[in-house]
């Protein structure tokens, strides 16, 4: 750039021996050119490669721009010498307007500094991952059988070890706790910022902070088993898929090179046909050539899925793939389950009804051997009143789960039965205090039936709290356009009064695991269904629902099914979920539309077709720079993803999905009715 325009614009001096040397100072461009470009020979041969294999790139454009500006000026330069040979001055300074030597080494120095401020940005969109690598600890103090402490590297402990964390240290494993009390810090996994509180027989995960008291824990998951490791390779892989709306981006970048390579030579031709110098012909075609960018389409939405899915991992919402991600905002009506997710999952029980001469206390023995070999949260509930109470389990022989209706079990020859009434009545008589059980319902309590042979033995009430987030959620969900229905297989009573406080749309009461799965077939016919829930009686419906959402406390057979999963047990997440995936999609439209314009506006610019009305014209160099500076505004732009407010309640991007529900609204009551 010195050489070759610094004397001319800035009368910025040279040594003497280039004063008035026009050959000298050619000669000292080429060099300096050839040096950039081999230096830059990445290009080159990357492009050239994917030329000959008829596949070209952005790299070709480069290449092309680069080689043609450096050529076309060597071949200036022998012009130039035979002037000088022949002494024809005149046409040697005119010839020094014709080379191009400094577009060739500033184009791909200037597309290099583009790709290092690119790879900058792209750096801080793996932030999130990085940031979770880091918390896990490299060592681990474990209790040997001497009972000695002793410190081991992270890879060393298995499961089963006893390890001990002090105040102040992060967790190194996933396990329960055996000994001790405290506060953990699980901001780093959840989003959540309010230590929780844990003591024997609580869950800890690897890389939380244990905030207050000294602990002493069984490994449960090591290695890659974590929740850090599952977390993290839930984000890798979700960063490795591809979005629809990528694929389209993908196809799009296929035939751009091709035809960009064509126009840049149409429009040397056209220039040449208008009577332009064969250089500044030249010029416009190298200057199409550099400023076409397909590299911005390609990032367009890469970046943005990278950035999305880093900023749901800092808030504890985890998307499987970028699809997840951006398939999300487009639900319309969002299918929840009861237990575990409108209510807290933590049961306790309230009534202890016994029919004829039955003793609570015996009703409950039986019905706590029953339940305790149960993982159901309704039957927590009635483990852990029997366990208050100090009862210890009769001996159950063929225990089986009737799954979504109850349990089978035989003690001293007679078969015991557990569950819902409608199970119970299959086996005895239910008829006594029958209107006792309506009222509880209507209050919001669950009955449980325990029956011995064909006899009823009496009934347990048990109350579930609905989560203090959920009617916030829910309201939220139908502010943001969505109808909202309640699965469960509570009878009719006890769901619609947890529905009524919650403020859901609709009540599908009674039904089984496959039942919810035909809910949710049902329910798609009507638009595109979010199904949420916890369990392993969810499974189904979530793989079903076009988009599954776990919440983190739930089951890992449900997490498994699920698209997206809640490391917190937040309905509220379930809405910030919603708008990460429009708020990504609406970035990557941003981003697109910028790919586009871009593109549409700058060729013609480019290729001098406003030349004769406004005078425009382009360097190659100035090209090379504005094709960076594309790549790095998209990269930018999906940068801004990080400031995004998930739990903000006057969001407002979902006006196109409000304006779909409204429209499906008469179909959607008509089926209601039915």
């Amino acid at each position: 750039m010195y050489f070759s325009m610094g004397h001319m614009m800035w009368n910025l001096p040279l040594p003497d021996f280039f004063d008035g040397n026009h050959i000298g100072i050619a000669l000292m461009q080429m060099i300096l050119a050839a040096i950039v470009m081999i230096i830059n020979k990445k290009f080159f041969v990357s492009g050239f490669k994917s030329l000959l294999h008829l596949a070209p790139n952005m790299d070709t454009l480069v290449a092309m721009g680069s080689a043609v500006s450096f050529s076309w000026s060597t071949l200036i330069l022998f012009k130039m010498t035979g002037d000088a040979l022949l002494g024809n001055d005149g046409a040697l300074r005119a010839d020094m307007n014709n080379l191009y030597f400094e577009a060739a080494a500033m184009i791909v120095t200037l597309i290099t500094v583009g790709k290092m401020l690119e790879a900058m940005s792209k750096g801080k969109t793996t932030d999130a991952l990085k940031s979770l690598m880091k918390l896990a600890p490299k060592q681990a103090t474990v209790i040997r059988e001497n009972s000695e402490e002793a410190v081991i590297p992270i890879d060393e402990i298995s499961v089963g070890d006893t390890f001990v964390v002090r105040p102040g240290e992060n967790i190194p494993v996933d396990g329960i706790i055996t000994e001790g009390n405290t506060a953990v810090d699980e901001s780093a996994l959840t989003g959540e910022s309010i230590p929780i509180d844990k003591s024997c027989g609580d869950k800890i995960s690897a890389a939380t902070l244990n905030q207050s008291g000294f602990i002493k824990a069984k490994a449960t998951r090591v290695g890659e088993d974590t929740t850090l490791s599952q977390i993290i390779q839930m984000v890798s892989d979700a960063a490795a898929t591809k979005a629809p709306i990528a694929k389209i981006a993908d196809r799009i970048s296929g035939f751009f090179v091709p035809s960009v390579l064509i126009i840049a030579a149409i429009v040397t031709v056209i220039w040449l046909l208008t009577g332009a110098e064969l250089g500044y012909s030249l010029a416009r075609g190298i200057s199409v050539l550099v400023i076409s960018c397909p590299c911005a389409l390609g990032l367009a939405t890469p970046v943005a899925i990278m950035v999305g899915n880093g900023k749901g991992a800092k808030n504890g919402i985890l998307f499987k793939t970028a699809e997840a991600l951006e398939e999300t905002g487009r639900m319309q009506i969002v299918a929840l389950d009861k237990t575990g997710t409108i209510t807290e999952g933590k049961p306790v029980v309230t009534d202890i009804i016994p029919f004829g001469d039955i003793k609570e206390k015996d009703l409950l023995k039986l019905a706590f051997s029953l339940e305790v070999k149960s993982e159901h949260p309704l039957a927590k509930a009635i483990v852990k009143k029997g366990n208050e109470l100090g009862l210890n389990p009769v001996e159950i022989s063929d225990f089986q789960v009737v799954s979504g209706n109850g349990l089978i079990g035989k003690h001293e020859g007679q078969q015991l039965y557990g569950g819902n009434l409608k199970f119970i009545s299959q086996f005895a008589e239910v008829d006594e205090k029958i209107n006792i059980a309506d009222q509880l319902s209507e209050e919001g309590k669950t009955c449980l039936y325990f029956a011995k042979d064909d006899m009823t033995l009496g009934i347990i009430a048990v109350s579930d709290i609905i989560k203090e987030d959920s009617i916030k959620a829910i309201s939220q969900l139908k502010d943001m356009g969505l109808k909202v229905v309640m699965l469960t297989g509570d009878n009719k009573k006890t769901a619609n009064s947890i529905a009524s406080k919650a403020g859901v749309d609709r009540v599908i009461a009674e039904v089984l695991p496959d039942g919810k799965d035909l809910m949710i077939q049902e329910l798609k016919k009507l638009g595109k269904v979010a199904m949420v829930g916890d369990g392993i009686n969810d499974a189904p419906a979530l793989t079903r629902a076009d988009i599954g959402i776990a919440i983190g406390a739930g089951s890992d057979v449900a997490i498994d099914a699920a698209d997206v999963v809640l490391m917190n047990s937040k309905l509220t997440d379930v809405t910030a979920a919603l708008r990460l995936s429009l708020g990504t999609v609406k970035n990557i439209h941003e981003n697109l539309f910028w790919a586009f314009i871009y593109n549409v506006i700058l060729i013609p610019v480019a290729a001098g077709a406003y030349v004769h009305l406004t005078g425009w014209t382009m360097n190659p160099m100035l090209g090379a720079a504005a094709m960076s500076l594309s790549s790095f505004c998209v990269v930018t732009n999906a940068l801004r993803l990080n400031m995004f407010n998930l739990y903000d309640d006057n969001s407002n991007l979902n006006r196109k999905k409000q304006t779909i529900i409204l429209l499906m609204k008469r179909r959607f009551i008509k089926w209601k009715k039915q």
